[in-house]
């Protein structure tokens, strides 16, 4: 029995399903064909019926009969013989004529002719009713039919019964025997024929794969998924997970089995439905997932041309930005240290000098201006922006401005204690640097006596005020609405075009907005409004 099981499971999974599929044909055939016989059944039970009590009222109605069971003996013996006659003819087993002493006139057997009837289902009919009655006997179940026999005043004389036997199943089995032949042999033709081209399909759907090869490449493709150091998350078109690796679990602390659910009960802010809508892939992608910075890239499937769900890759760069910050923050003062130093030097090279030439007083007062207006700097960034990363950034710009003879200055009223919500000091860096250098650009074109950067920063509880303004070459109105597209360059030799674009993507991410105005000549102005706090209905 082993070897019978382990042959089984060895066989390929097209004759599986053949065998099967055959073997389903024949059980429905089987189960049809009974319950066919078994319909065939009752019907002729009904014809039977019918039959027997057309017989019987119709030798109840015979003047033979009713002569006879006046009592004339002589019709008697003729009544026999007619009897026998209309009982073949009607195919009955049995024709019976009692009088209604029970006594029997007629009978198939002519032993029991003159004998007293003692059939218990007789008595209703020698009370005039006309009826049925089904009798057990060794050929079977008989229908027997019972009609009341009435002389000329409509007096009961007597009983006519009339009786057969049931067909079994077996006789209507062998009534249509050549039918049954046929309908086998076509059936059972047709259904293996079905069965393999039915398998053979379902193999083809497959990919010509074994169900065994099935399990295993999808074990692997889960072990993969589970074993990949970044999250894995799919949904199919009704937006409902058919992929959520243990990496995804572990970004966003999401627990249990979570695959078959909707997307939206277990995490609302993935953005993997619009991509289904949208039917474009989004790359490297940075958005603020269960209050945390996510790197992501989200790619609609499509088989045949047809959008059947979208996957999506997550890499948490919370630390990692935290570490960015701390970096960007060294390398703007870093970066104003250098440009400071070089400063000094400049500034120490002329005091020597003027003590060389005999002006130490002159060489004095130098040195204390330079001072003094350092530490105004530093003591002015340090009291309105209390970031060091977003006043180191300033500063370096500060002293950039300087070597390239770009006067930049921070409005006096400008302040900053807090970051809107969805950004921090890494967004707030990236967008007042790129604004400024694009600002120190737009010189590169233009002769001015005078370049000036002002920045204001202006904070209330509820929102966040950026002002960049310079005098450079202007933005030709008809290009404003191009500037933040990605690889938009003007102006700028060897410009990447992303500047402006990755703006673009702090001002979206900070549910800000941005007012550009500029005149050619003249210059340019940046206006930048963030809203504090992101209300629900927007987020």
């Amino acid at each position: 029995m082993m070897r019978n099981r382990l042959k089984l499971q060895q066989l390929s999974i097209r004759w599986k399903l053949t065998i099967l599929t055959y073997f389903v044909v024949i059980f429905a055939l089987l189960i049809g064909g009974i319950v066919l016989v078994g319909g065939i059944q009752q019907t002729e039970e009904r014809e039977l019926r019918k039959r027997l009590m057309n017989t019987a009222r119709t030798v109840a109605e015979m003047n033979e009969v009713k002569q006879a069971l006046a009592d004339q003996t002589k019709e008697r013996d003729r009544l026999q013989h007619a009897i026998e006659e209309i009982r073949i003819i009607q195919d009955a087993d049995y024709i019976v004529v009692m009088d209604m002493d029970h006594v029997r006139l007629t009978h198939p057997v002519k032993a029991r002719i003159g004998q007293r009837s003692e059939g218990t289902d007789e008595e209703p009919a020698f009370a005039e009713h006309i009826y049925f009655s089904e009798a057990e006997g060794e050929l079977g179940t008989a229908i027997r039919a019972f009609y009341p026999v009435k002389d000329d005043q409509f007096n009961q004389t007597g009983v006519v019964l009339v009786g057969r036997t049931l067909p079994s199943m077996i006789d209507i089995l062998g009534e249509m025997k050549r039918d049954i032949l046929m309908i086998l042999l076509l059936t059972l033709s047709f259904g293996l024929v079905g069965s393999f081209l039915l398998a053979r399909h379902i193999k083809q759907q497959m990919f010509k794969l074994e169900p065994h090869e099935i399990v295993r490449m999808l074990e692997e493709r889960t072990a993969t998924f589970h074993s990949i150091n970044e999250g894995v998350i799919a949904i199919d078109n009704q937006h409902m997970i058919t992929i959520f690796n243990e990496k995804a679990k572990q970004i966003f602390s999401v627990t249990g089995d979570v695959v078959g659910k909707n997307i939206w009960d277990v995490l609302s802010d993935t953005r993997l439905p619009e991509i289904i809508d949208r039917a474009e892939p989004v790359y490297n992608e940075e958005i603020h997932m269960s209050g945390k910075r996510i790197m992501s890239s989200r790619i609609p499937i499509v088989m045949k041309k047809k959008i059947i769900g979208a996957v999506a890759i997550f890499q948490d760069r919370t630390e990692a930005t935290k570490l960015a910050e701390e970096l960007t923050g060294v390398k703007n003062f870093v970066d104003g240290l250098r440009v400071q130093n070089h400063e000094h030097m400049n500034k120490l090279h002329t005091i020597a000098g003027l003590i060389q030439l005999g002006k130490p007083d002159q060489a004095l007062d130098l040195a204390f201006q330079t001072t003094e207006e350092q530490e105004h700097v530093l003591d002015f960034l340090h009291r309105v922006i209390q970031h060091d990363a977003v006043a180191g950034l300033l500063m370096s710009k500060i002293r950039r401005g300087k070597e390239l003879g770009i006067k930049v200055e921070v409005d006096e009223q400008s302040y900053l204690r807090d970051f809107p919500e969805r950004l921090d000091q890494h967004d707030m860096t990236k967008l007042l640097g790129n604004l400024i250098e694009n600002a120190f650009a737009s010189y590169d074109t233009v002769e001015r006596d005078t370049k000036c950067i002002s920045i204001s920063i202006d904070q209330t509880e509820d929102v966040l005020a950026i002002l960049i303004e310079d005098n450079g070459s202007g933005i030709e109105e008809e290009m404003i609405p191009y500037i933040f597209d990605k690889g938009f360059t003007h102006g700028k030799e060897g410009g990447t075009g992303y500047g402006l674009y990755i703006v673009k993507t702090i001002i979206d991410k900070g549910m800000g907005n941005v007012e550009v105005t500029s005149s050619i000549g003249i210059g340019t102005t940046f206006s930048i409004e963030f809203p504090m706090i992101i209300e629900e209905r927007d987020r």
